[in-house]
């Protein structure tokens, strides 16, 4: 069983495996588009997405560290001056893949992998009404009065509800 094991094997020793998905980055930020075969293409998109996560970042140890995917220094200049500017406020998801025909000598499934040109709007999150009914609502307390002001603003509320009640009637 293959317990906790990330990533596919794609049919080679993991030495080769290293190497094509070096020289498959390499080539697609080059040219930021690649066809490949189906699982290829997914699995370029871990490598892919890990390294526009390290150009976004933009210092020193995330270049050197994407010089040791990538071993052309004028592609990891690129990633970092050109593209990872335009994903700075998208927060993943660089990528798309998409399906195109089999191909024709063994029938693989063929894909496109291309980095994603849309602008990036976040969702507005709306407020919860259970947390805004949780929150309650503080107001501000009165001054407090004097014992004479106390005293003369019920009479003068009750003179003034007296006049309302002794309206004539018709």
């Amino acid at each position: 069983m293959r317990h906790n094991k990330i990533g596919r094997r794609l049919g080679r020793k993991p030495d080769h495996r290293q190497h094509m998905m070096r020289n498959m980055v390499t080539s697609f930020f080059e040219h930021e588009k690649l066809t490949t075969t189906d699982t290829r293409a997914k699995e370029l998109r871990r490598v892919v997405d890990r390294m526009v996560t390290l150009g976004k970042r933009g210092d020193l140890h995330a270049r050197r560290q994407a010089l040791q995917v990538i071993r052309d220094k004028k592609v990891v200049a690129k990633l970092f001056e050109m593209i990872a500017p335009r994903y700075q406020q998208r927060p993943g998801g660089y990528t798309r893949i998409i399906k195109v025909a089999n191909r024709l000598g063994d029938n693989a499934p063929m894909s496109i992998i291309e980095l994603v040109e849309e602008e990036f709007s976040p969702k507005v999150k709306k407020a919860a009404p259970v947390a805004a009914a949780a929150a309650p609502v503080v107001e501000a307390a009165p001054e407090v009065e004097t014992t004479e002001e106390v005293a003369e603003a019920p009479a003068a509320e009750v003179a003034e509800e007296t006049t309302v009640e002794e309206k004539p009637e018709n």
